[in-house]
């Protein structure tokens, strides 16, 4: 998959990431989008996906959801992180 169909949910408002996955559906032509969260993110990219879904492009479909632990090095050594992979696919 291409970086272009991958967003990467930070700390930026919702509504910046549901512009951006928007815009990508529509300006590149895409028939999937991927939606990256770790952590505390992973709530705001469900929230992500459902707005996209029900407010902007209502014939986005969920194709795939991935959930995995990351293991991160980090200050104290080594912590388990949480992740999500949320694909949504135009019909």
């Amino acid at each position: 998959m291409a970086e272009e169909n991958i967003i990467f949910v930070g700390k930026k408002p919702t509504m910046n990431y549901v512009l951006a996955v928007v815009t990508q559906f529509n300006s590149n032509n895409l028939d999937k989008i991927t939606i990256k969260a770790r952590g505390k993110a992973i709530s705001k990219a469900v929230d992500i996906a459902e707005i996209t879904r029900h407010k902007f492009i209502q014939t986005a479909k969920y194709d795939k959801i991935n959930l995995e632990t990351e293991v991160l090095q980090g200050e104290h050594g080594e912590s388990n992180v949480s992740s999500i992979e949320i694909t949504l696919k135009r019909q």
